[in-house]
């Protein structure tokens, strides 16, 4: 049954009335990754090209999927994947590619183009960059456009969508701007941040993707795709704060700061790998504003409209706003919307997370150690190191908050809901899982979380404790390194306690 994202689109069918059958590539990527789950919501069939399948193996999508191993630059693997194939969805690039990117990606192109040709393969859809006329383009979107026309002139039917900057965690220019953001309260900048852009939503990209599968080939031809509104890159840095409930930043721009130097400045202050930050900062200097507007004829848009630019960002960070943090105890399922991140999302995308992990195996029984678990706190404190917790619990009274004197409701049994110390419990899985969410005055967000498992090898019980923390702006991410040395005193001696065991291990 189709979703919000595809309700309305019209489905290709082969000739036996069948779904058609779609080859995605570049499924490892952040679009490819989240189209396959929509043209199979839609209800398409889909085959994926992929150098290592061993990637795609925790995708919600895996097992309704064809998966044909090879090159996107072997003829033959070429020919395997294309084999039969109604639709072809071109996601390809060679961004993290050091040295002559543009000719890789020309020559990708060319070779792919030849082969859907050779293959019969009914049209090509193809994802690229907004060029605005009469501006220089970019190394990085001129071999965006040269993609696109090269696929074009191999003869097959081709739909190439333009769009700007895509806003969905994990999109790489959306965390460029997300870590930005959070962790500069005060910034110098390249003059650059004055150019327009208009940003478009994750979810609207993959409706236009999913609905050019349905259109007719005789449509084929160059698109532009956009969200309803218009920033500078300052004014969407600002809107971002405000969604992310961030003071206002202070922007300084600087002409003197060149693509190269404000590069390295991107790349020293977020995640995002230099050589990716160099190729987007280099595109930033472009104006990447919508003039043409002819897909929403063919492809109406979706029940509410456009997704704005506060919408997107509010979904992008729905997890942690929701407080719905991943652990290895909760649900595996698909993220709730396609702007959230997936397992197999580059580290440094989907929010910005700290997290202390440690394990401890004991030979008592998972039901000991639950009964030591669901003991915490309160007057029975937290470990050898409970004058530390006390300690805190001082500083966060001092600063108005509640401090550890709330105590517990039962001083051995705990239900969702209970208040405990500075902490409240929002999940109790018996002899599984307990997590705690803080309630003390902190800049961001966070939680404790203990699992339980039994060890195979010994028939004892393995505790995975972690500790989580959501930093929110800058202050947030001083305050995690602030108080990182207490983290070796006491969240080892907790782990230690609580299992019985001396064994305790650190996962990074």
């Amino acid at each position: 049954m189709p979703n919000e994202i595809s309700a309305g689109l019209t489905i290709l069918k082969d000739e036996s009335g069948k779904p058609a059958l779609c080859l995605v590539t570049g499924a490892t990527g952040y679009i490819g990754g989240r189209l396959i789950a929509q043209l199979l919501d839609a209800g398409y069939r889909v085959r994926v090209l992929a150098r290592n399948p061993q990637r795609l193996r925790n995708h919600p999508w895996i097992n309704q999927v064809e998966v044909i191993e090879g090159d996107a630059n072997d003829t033959a693997s070429l020919d395997k994947a294309l084999n039969g194939v109604a639709v072809a969805y071109y996601l390809l690039h060679a961004l993290l590619v050091k040295g002559d990117f543009e000719q890789l990606e020309r020559k990708m192109a060319k070779d792919f183009g030849a082969a859907a040709k050779r293959n019969g393969v009914g049209k090509i859809i193809y994802l690229g960059g907004i060029i605005t006329p009469g501006q220089e383009a970019s190394p990085h979107l001129q071999a965006r456009v040269d993609t696109g026309r090269l696929l074009a002139d191999s003869g097959v039917p081709t739909f190439e969508l333009r769009a700007g900057v895509v806003i969905g965690s994990g999109s790489a220019s959306f965390e460029m701007l997300r870590y930005l953001t959070e962790r500069l309260p005060i910034m110098t900048t390249p003059k650059w941040v004055k150019n327009r852009i208009q940003p478009i939503a994750v979810r609207d990209v993959l409706r236009y993707l999913t609905g050019c599968a349905g259109l007719n080939a005789s449509d084929a031809r160059v698109y532009e795709i956009a969200g309803p509104e218009v920033f500078t890159y300052a004014e969407m840095m600002q809107a971002y704060a405000k969604v992310a409930g961030l003071r206002k930043r202070i922007i300084i721009p600087l002409p003197v700061l060149t693509p190269r130097l404000s590069s390295g400045w991107v790349g020293l202050v977020t995640p995002v790998p230099v050589t990716l930050a160099r190729r987007l900062v280099d595109s930033l200097k472009n104006e990447v504003v919508a003039t043409d507007h002819r897909i929403r004829d063919l492809i109406a848009d979706p029940e509410g409209g456009l997704t704005n630019f506060e919408r997107a960002v509010g979904l992008a960070l729905v997890k942690i706003k929701e407080a719905r943090v991943e652990t290895r105890w909760s649900d595996a399922s698909s993220p709730g919307t396609p702007s959230e991140p997936l397992p197999t999302d580059p580290d440094w995308a989907g929010g910005s997370l700290y997290k202390d992990v440690r394990i401890a195996r004991t030979q008592d029984s998972i039901a000991e150690v639950w009964k030591r678990v669901e003991a915490i706190g309160g007057d029975n404190g937290y470990s050898t190191a409970s004058w530390a917790w006390e300690l805190r619990g001082i500083m966060d009274r001092m600063v108005g908050g509640v401090g550890l004197r709330r105590g517990r409701r039962d001083p051995n049994h705990l239900a969702v809901g209970d208040a405990l110390d500075f902490w409240r419990v929002e999940e109790v899985i018996p002899e599984k899982l307990l997590r705690l969410r803080a309630e003390m005055k902190l800049p961001g967000l966070a939680w404790l979380e203990f699992g339980l498992e039994v060890d195979e090898e010994t028939g004892g019980t393995i505790l995975t404790q972690v500790a989580i923390f959501a930093p929110r702006g800058l202050f947030g991410q001083l305050y995690w390194w602030a108080v990182w040395p207490m983290h070796g005193l006491v969240f080892p001696s907790m782990a230690k306690s609580l299992a019985g065991s001396n064994k305790v291990t650190k996962r990074a």
